[in-house]
């Protein structure tokens, strides 16, 4: 600087020069970036060199920005060299670069393989995986289950430690899913999860197409549930739908085609060998109405190869300010009985906008879902097909339908006319909207405000022809039913979040409003119409004769309930609040309170209270954890809490009803016909939701640098008041049954997961993941002070000479689904089946109700899943194996088939060859027909190759071939072990089983 002074000022033009232009460019360049801004340039790409097009490039000084192209090009303009671009890039890890004085900036982005795993969504908003003190097992969409499947619950069948999901092969019933155990003792919805989809609480699951959803999270523990109040006993199943992130322009198309078989069929005798079992044993020759010298196989006749179709095509994107997209989906499955069908169309919109700097945010959400189910009378048709003569064949010369109403026993009915002239058409119409506001208030308080309303309009027509079996010489009986649910909700809540230096502090505190308007409409049945050609198209071409002939309001069954008939609404009004504290990013803290006002419960206990409680350490981050490397992760949680169960109730559950009594026959009253009406429900005004209340114990790991991750869960939880209805003495009450609290029930269990990645390298990977879980269910009580209550007898299956006799009880000390059978001892000399009396004797004769004995449960020992995963190149290759071990299934089905004595009349096993002609007790429903439902499956294996061309039109392309229920392990007697697991019954076949497929689907997936 010495030298430069002297020289400058010494009028040394060349150094006067050179100064002042590098002066004046300096200027310039500062005047540049400070007035005008600079232009940056620049190409984005990813670890292989590919360009990136949609890559969001912002400024983060102005929040202004741009997007790459499809060569990954971006042109932004900045306004100085301090500024710094920011990249961000769904599944990426963002980038952030100064500027500098730099007009050209070329980035590689790094693919961020935890991005998307590491998110768990719990109530009213997310949590890292890292932060969760509560049970929560997460789904991610690559994940999930493939194959047909009618409904988004049978994408976790195996996935998820402690949740039992069973299912049939009929595309018309919903699974049941039973999470850590039953806990009630009401069926249907009671026993069920709540769901919550995009924030919407008890929105329906048929809502969703599987190719939409995102992920899925089950929360399980109270402490994660109690947010949720008295309608989370049963655990939460959170569902997060595919929306565009930032940056990301997408459009899919998703499609498969599938055949399905039924993949087990009862051994049940050919004409021929029923024919020569009976020659062999004596019987006279059959008749000709009984014998035509026919070998039908009925179950072949009413089974078909069933064909699926689904297609799926969305399109959404995303950039600094907005989100939008739209999806279609369709599915059409055949199912194998004949006349049974799914066909189902979903449409979704939605359209999200920021405002202000993305202080506002506005969203809107519009789903419809239009089912179409077509049905046969399945309970008369499963145990036809196995029942009915196979010496007969389906028709008569004319063609006509070949029956013999004269013959009994289980099977009297042509199985084909049973198909053919009874059916069942059911349309289901549902419509959600759900809107959005959210605005950031001050730095790190945001409040949101959300309003949903959700329609459901059920259509249920029945006819059964002049030809009917069911309906002899009545000439038609149709049947229409037209109901609506309506549901709307409005949630109002505030989300705190700050850091004060080693604290950090989550605080939420919210509202709700929900109002459910529930069957609104009508049904009638009606009879004798003149011919069959319009069914129960117009009534008014019936003709009954008489005044019971027209039935208002029959019972009609959707999805294996049946609805009351009258309109019910019901209101919940909640408060709710949750805190979460973070110390050091060791010690973890969260707790939460809800209070739930509800009309369905009586007027002095209409508001209940959850409390939870929740801690964690992450014992990883101690210091004393730096000496064990081979560990990379260790956290220790511990939660209490309580939740409620509402579900299931309607506006009217503590009320005096008057309605028409049960049994109740019209009467004449000034000579006009009228109804009688009486008391049908007794007011219970202390009746409350039943409480759950949980205490959970879990610890996660990693070892290896999370090589090997898994978790264990230990937890107890108890539920009390009970809700159940009471027989009372008509001297206290109005009507002889009381809805009351009294009950308690009890389960605990352990669930472990292991997920492991034994092989990573540039072209092979295999990921591998366990789970299983135990659990105890046991009932507690029955009683209280007021009402007393030894046990409940249940699982009245009926049969021959049986229909007085319960097969299940519900007694303290015993599980849900304990078996209460006669006791089989063998035979005597002479062949005949013996059984054991309650005084020890042994007799060859049918026992008493008094001689039944408690044995064994349906509640399994032990759910597990195994999957894996094996990427090579653009190859992939799942499979996943799940299964149960420890529980027991009565075979009712066998029990009623093997009937010796009156295989002259209905068919006969396979089985019953070695039974003795003569044993008239062989039917008898008794633990000799209580077998193993332990079963280990082969439930899926994909194949499938990813194609990415070299085109910038296309992403990927993906093939896939998959085949579901490949094999099965099990001493399982029946159809399949895989047995209904819900309600108060589970663990029985009892000949309306419909039968499991074997499927094989061929699908792609494309993104462009």
């Amino acid at each position: 600087m010495k030298k430069i002074y002297p020289s400058f000022f010494k009028k040394n033009h060349l150094y006067r020069q050179c100064l002042m232009i590098a002066c004046a460019v300096l200027l310039t360049s500062l005047q540049a970036f400070s007035q005008t801004g600079t232009i940056v340039k620049g190409t984005v790409t990813d670890e292989t060199n590919t360009p990136l097009p949609g890559v969001v490039v912002t400024v983060k000084s102005s929040g202004k920005g741009t997007s790459t192209n499809n060569n990954g090009g971006y042109t932004v303009t900045v306004n100085g060299p301090d500024d710094v671009l920011k990249f961000t890039f769904l599944g990426s890890v963002p980038k952030e670069v100064t500027v500098g004085n730099k007009t050209a900036i070329n980035v590689t982005l790094v693919t961020d393989t935890k991005q998307l795993k590491d998110v768990v969504v719990i109530g009213y908003g997310t949590s890292s995986r890292k932060d969760v003190t509560g049970a929560i097992t997460s789904v991610k969409a690559e994940d999930f289950n493939a194959g047909v499947l009618t409904t988004p619950a049978e994408l976790l069948q195996g996935k998820v430690a402690g949740l039992n999901i069973t299912k049939s092969g009929d595309p018309n019933k919903q699974p049941s899913t039973i999470l850590r155990g039953p806990s009630t003792l009401r069926e249907g919805a009671a026993q069920q999860p709540f769901y919550v989809i995009d924030g919407v609480p008890g929105a329906s699951i048929d809502l969703l197409a599987p190719a939409d959803i995102e992920s899925i999270d089950v929360l399980k523990d109270a402490s994660s549930t109690a947010i949720y109040g008295s309608r989370a006993a049963n655990g939460v199943i959170i569902v997060t739908t595919r929306k565009a992130k930032t940056g990301q322009t997408r459009l899919t198309y998703s499609a498969y085609g599938a055949m399905e078989k039924v993949s087990k069929n009862i051994d049940v005798l050919t004409g021929d060998e029923l024919r020569k079992y009976l020659t062999d044993n004596g019987v006279p020759k059959l008749s000709v109405a009984d014998d035509d010298g026919s070998n039908t196989d009925w179950q072949k006749l009413a089974e078909r190869t069933g064909y699926s179709q689904n297609h799926n095509i969305s399109y959404g994107g995303a950039g600094t300010n907005s989100e939008y997209g739209a999806s279609v989906n369709y599915l059409k499955n055949n199912g194998i009985l004949k006349n049974s069908s799914l066909q189902r169309t979903i449409y979704k919109g939605y359209i999200n906008q920021r405002f202000f700097n993305d202080r506002l945010k506005l969203g809107i959400t519009l789903t419809n879902s239009a089912t179409k189910n077509n049905d046969i009378f399945q309970s008369q048709v499963l145990s036809g097909i196995l029942f009915y003569l196979p010496t007969v064949s389906p028709f008569n010369p004319d063609g006509s339908y070949k029956e013999n109403f004269t013959r009994t026993g289980s099977g009297p009915l042509n199985p084909l006319s049973l198909i053919d002239n009874n059916f069942t058409r059911t349309e289901n119409n549902k419509t959600l909207i759900n809107g959005f506001a959210s605005v950031d208030i001050l730095n790190g308080l945001k409040f949101t405000i959300s309003g949903s309303t959700q329609k459901e309009q059920n259509n249920v027509n029945t006819y059964s022809t002049s030809k009917s079996g069911i309906y002899v010489n009545q000439n038609g009986v149709a049947v229409r039913s037209a109901y609506t649910n309506t549901s709307n909700v409005v949630e109002a809540y505030f989300n705190y979040d700050r850091i004060f230096g080693q604290h950090s502090l989550k605080l939420l505190g919210g509202y709700t409003y929900q109002q459910d308007r529930n069957n609104d409409g009508f049904g009638v049945q009606t009879q004798n119409f003149s011919n069959d050609a319009l069914a129960y198209n117009y009534l008014a071409f019936s003709n009954p004769t008489q005044l019971s002939q027209i039935v208002f309001n029959p019972n009609y069954n959707i999805n294996g309930t049946t609805p009351p008939t009258y309109i019910s609404t019901l209101r919940l009004i909640s408060f709710y609040a949750r805190a979460n504290y973070q110390f050091a990013d060791k010690y973890l803290v969260q707790a939460s309170l809800r209070e739930d006002g509800s009309s369905a419960f009586g007027l002095n206990t209409r508001h209940g209270y959850f409390p939870a409680v929740s801690v964690g350490w992450k014992i990883i981050s101690e210091d004393f954890m730096k000496s064990v490397p081979v560990i990379s992760d260790l956290k220790f949680r511990a939660g209490y809490g309580v939740s409620g169960n509402s579900l299931g109730f309607d506006a009217f559950t503590a009320q005096l009803i008057y309605g028409v009594p049960p049994g109740g026959g019209k009467f004449l009253n000034n000579g006009n016909i009228v109804n009688p009406i009486g008391p049908v429900r007794n007011d219970n005004p202390d009746l409350k939701w039943e409480s759950t209340a949980t205490t959970n114990i879990g610890l996660d790991f990693g070892i290896l640098n999370n090589r090997i991750t898994g978790s264990v869960d230990y937890y107890i939880k108890k539920t009390s008041d009970l809700i159940y209805t009471y027989p009372v003495s008509t001297t206290l009450y109005f009507y002889p049954f009381y809805t009351a609290n009294v009950g308690k029930i009890k389960n605990s269990g352990v669930e472990v997961v292991l997920n492991a990645i034994p092989i990573k390298s540039q072209s092979f990977t295999w990921r591998t993941s366990l789970n299983f879980s135990h659990n105890k269910n046991v009932v507690q009580s029955l009683s209280n002070n007021q009402f007393t209550l030894p046990s409940i007898q249940t699982a009245q299956l009926g049969g021959k000479g049986q229909s007085f006799l319960y097969s299940q009880i519900i007694q303290p000390g015993y599980a849900i689904g304990t078996f209460d059978l006669w006791h089989y001892m063998g035979k005597n000399a002479d062949g005949i089946s013996t059984y054991q009396t309650a005084n020890g004797s042994v007799i060859a004769a049918q026992p008493s109700t008094n001689d039944q004995f408690i044995k064994y449960d349906a509640q399994p020992k032990l759910i597990y899943g195994w999957s894996n995963s094996f990427f090579y190149k653009n190859f992939d290759l799942n499979f996943l194996v799940r299964g149960v071990y420890g529980n027991k299934i009565l075979n009712a089905t066998l029990a009623g088939l093997n009937n010796p004595a009156d295989s002259k009349i209905q068919n006969i096993p396979q089985f019953t060859l070695g039974e003795s002609f003569k044993d008239i007790n062989a039917y008898l429903i008794s633990d000799r027909f209580l077998e193993s439902g332990s079963y280990l499956r082969l439930d899926n294996a994909t194949l499938g190759y990813t194609i990415k061309p070299h085109i910038q039109a296309f992403k990927s392309l993906r093939f896939y071939a998959s085949g579901n229920n490949l094999f099965i392990i099990t001493k399982y007697r029946g159809v399949d072990p895989e047995i209904d697991m819900g309600g108060l019954t589970p663990g029985i076949d009892n000949r309306n089983f419909y039968p499991k497929t074997r499927t094989f689907s061929l699908g792609i997936n494309a993104s462009f």
